[in-house]
């Protein structure tokens, strides 16, 4: 029996039937559930799911819009309403033509996309700008269907720039990358148009952001010297993350991925906005806090470098297996 009719009168189905109706795989349907809860579905007497068809209908919706490259994670929260509107929004979107045409604000995220090309991202970075306020220099035929601006910690101060980049480029759908930004910062962005995420994990998913940028979806809701002595800074941890790709063991990858995270809260602490002296002195002991956590870590990439004989900062002496590779 695919279907049956619940004690109210309406009609439930069970969850492979469901899944099949919706064009999804049990096993994916399961995988789904299990991560994002997302279906709300009810239970039989036997413990079943049993989906109603309004919820088949969300099912649907939602596997179309991750074929279309949505990311599920960011469709789980949404409405059925609002993924009607997502789907409405990407099937008015012209098609694409050819690889997605970027500007791209950071020397490391440019480095990073350049880098990915072996991996067939279907991207090219059309302008790169090291700094946000060499965007406004762009030429008027820029040609740029996605600005991509990475801001490790991302403050308010930023935001006249901002916008100011996304004038510069005129059509071109704005997604802004950060680590840490505080939350009311986050809402002006997306109120002036702009997909706001933190800084994804592979370029996969920055293309992901990309083409949810494109279709119009908005996601749901001076630096001071560290307190410790940096001996890793991002083009360093970024070299070894690069150069330990090839290697059975992802804890180079994984270690230094920690370290920019734990270093961009370190800075991003010292400057966060203080209501009073005692907010300052926690926010400050935050930071310290961060950059203890750091400073033991970097021995721990030190360790690790060493042992997997990968690059090192010019600071570093060199082991003698190093030397020989040079």
């Amino acid at each position: 029996m695919e279907s049956k009719q619940s004690d109210d009168g309406r009609v439930t189905y069970r969850s492979g039937v469901a899944a099949r109706l919706a064009g999804l795989s049990p096993e994916t349907l399961r995988v789904w559930e299990r991560r994002y809860d997302l279906s709300g579905a009810e239970r039989s007497a036997r413990g079943q799911r049993l989906y109603s068809a309004e919820q088949v209908r969300r099912l649907s919706l939602l596997k179309q819009l991750v074929d279309q490259g949505h990311a599920i994670g960011v469709l789980a929260p949404m409405s059925v309403d609002q993924l009607q509107e997502l789907a409405g929004a990407a099937a008015r979107q012209p098609k694409a033509q050819g690889p997605l045409r970027l500007g791209v604000v950071g020397a490391n995220l440019a480095r990073r996309i350049a880098g990915s090309g072996r991996d067939g991202l279907d991207v090219i970075v059309q302008h790169s700008w090291p700094h946000l306020e060499q965007v406004a220099l762009a030429p008027q035929d820029a040609r740029v269907e996605v600005l991509v601006i990475e801001q490790s910690e991302l403050h308010e101060s930023a935001l006249p720039l901002i916008v100011a980049a996304a004038q510069a480029c005129g059509e071109a759908a704005v997604v802004v990358l950060y680590r840490f930004c505080a939350s009311a910062t986050i809402r002006a962005l997306r109120a002036h148009g702009c997909l706001a995420a933190r800084v994804p994990a592979d370029t996969g998913e920055l293309l992901q952001l990309c083409r949810s940028a494109l279709a119009g979806e908005r996601l749901p809701t001076a630096p001071q010297p560290p307190t410790l002595e940096l001996r890793f800074d991002e083009p360093a941890l970024l070299t070894i993350m690069a150069s330990g790709s090839g290697l059975a063991c992802e804890c180079p990858k994984h270690l230094a991925d920690l370290l920019l995270m734990v270093g961009s809260f370190e800075r991003y602490s010292v400057q966060c906005a203080s209501r009073n002296e005692d907010d300052a002195q926690l926010h400050s002991d935050l930071g310290r806090a961060a950059g203890q956590a750091r400073a033991i870590l970097e021995v721990a990439m030190e360790r690790l470098a060493r042992a997997e004989g990968l690059p090192l900062p010019a600071s570093m002496p060199k082991t003698e297996a190093q030397k020989k590779t040079r």
